[in-house]
C-alpha cells in the first residue's frame, strides 16, 4: 500500500503552530536550522500577531510541513508520493529529495514578501462550496472587477481570488445560485491567478540559481497535477504555480489510481485530510496533528507492511 505525504498551504496556519509540533529530536533540530538559515527565532513567525504577515505564514507553514515530515521518517515512516498545496509544494520538494532545506526556505521567504508587496490592500481569496468550476466561472464572468479561479480543491469546493469589491459580488451572486457556502478568506493576497504573473517570474529567476536534484519518490505538481520526476520540471512548477489554479483534487485523485491509500498530512490542521476523507472512501487520511506524531507512525508503517 503506498502512503502519500500532503503539505498544507495558507489558510491552515494557526497560532502557536510552531511551539505546538511534536516533541522530536529531529524537529528541534530543523527549527534550529530554520533559525540560524533566518538568522531569527523561528518562533517568532507563528504568534497571532505575526501571522498578519504572508511573509511569516508561508515561512512557518514551510518550516512545519518539513520538520514533521524529517521526523515520520527518521522513524521509519517513509512516502512513496509527496504533494504540497501552494506553498506547502515547497516543503514537498525538499522532503522528495529534489531541493535542499536551506535554499528552499530562502526561496519561501522570497515568494512571501514578493507576494505580500504585489498588493498590500484591497485584495484576497475567498471560498465557495456547492458550485462546480463551470458554474463558478460562468458567474465571475459577469463580474465586472478582476476576480479568477484559483484553487479547485474538490469538484463543488473552489478558491477563487482577485479584488475584493470583485470577490463580494462574485459571493453574492454564487450564494444567489445555490452556493452551500461562500465566504473570504485568511488570505491577504490574489494567489494562484493571473494577477501575480510578475511575482511568477521574479520567483522563476530566483529558482533559476537553485540547484535542483531528481526527487527519490515522485513530485504531485499543483498547476498541471502531474507526478513530476524531472527536476527541472518541478522548478518550473514551483515558479508558475503562483499565477495558476492549483489543481489539488486532480493531484489527490493522480496519487489515489496510483496506489495511494494513506494521506498524511502534515501540521498544522486536517483541512487537506477531510478533502481526501471527503473524495476517497477507500483510502484513509490521517492528519498528524490530531493523530499525533506516534500514532502515524505507527499507522504508516503497518499500512506499508501489507504491501510485502
Amino acid at each position: 500500500m503506498s502512503v502519500a505525504f500532503l503539505f498544507p498551504g495558507q489558510g491552515s496556519q494557526q497560532p502557536d503552530m510552531l511551539h505546538e509540533l511534536p516533541d522530536h529530536p529531529v524537529i528541534t533540530q530543523t527549527l534550529e536550522e530554520a533559525s540560524t538559515i533566518l538568522d531569527k527565532d523561528i518562533f517568532t513567525f507563528d504568534t497571532d500577531s505575526a501571522l498578519s504577515s504572508t511573509t511569516a505564514v508561508q515561512i512557518a507553514l514551510f518550516v512545519a510541513g518539513v520538520s514533521t515530515a524529517r521526523a515520520l521518517k527518521a522513524e521509519g515512516a517513509m512516502p512513496d508520493m509527496v504533494a504540497g498545496h501552494s506553498v506547502g509544494a515547497f516543503a514537498a520538494a525538499v522532503v522528495a529529495g529534489a531541493l535542499d532545506f536551506r535554499d528552499a526556505l530562502s526561496l519561501v521567504k522570497l515568494r512571501g514578501e514578493l507576494m505580500e508587496n504585489a498588493f498590500p490592500q484591497g485584495y484576497g481569496m475567498a471560498a465557495v462550496i456547492g458550485l462546480d468550476e463551470r458554474r463558478l466561472a460562468s458567474l465571475i464572468g459577469q463580474v465586472g472587477e478582476p476576480v479568477f479561479i484559483a484553487n479547485l480543491n474538490a469538484p463543488d469546493q473552489i478558491t477563487i481570488a482577485g479584488s475584493i469589491p470583485g470577490i463580494e459580488a462574485a459571493l453574492a451572486m454564487a450564494s444567489a445560485a445555490g452556493a452551500h457556502r461562500a465566504e473570504i478568506l485568511r488570505v491577504s493576497v490574489p494567489s494562484h491567478c493571473p494577477l501575480l504573473q510578475h511575482v511568477s517570474y521574479q520567483l522563476a529567476r530566483a529558482l533559476d540559481e537553485v540547484h535542483f536534484r531528481e526527487p527519490v519518490v515522485p513530485y504531485g505538481g499543483n498547476r498541471r497535477a502531474r507526478a513530476l520526476r524531472d527536476p527541472e520540471a518541478i522548478r518550473e512548477d514551483l515558479a508558475m504555480s503562483v499565477a495558476h489554479p492549483v489543481r489539488w483534487h486532480e493531484v489527490t485523485t493522480l496519487f489515489f489510481e496510483l496506489g495511494a491509500r494513506l494521506f498524511l498530512e502534515m501540521p498544522p490542521g486536517h483541512v487537506l485530510t477531510d478533502l481526501v476523507a471527503a473524495a476517497f472512501p477507500a483510502a484513509r487520511s490521517i492528519s498528524v496533528t490530531k493523530s499525533g506524531l506516534d500514532s502515524a507512525v505507527i499507522i504508516t508503517r503497518r499500512e506499508k507492511g501489507r504491501t510485502r
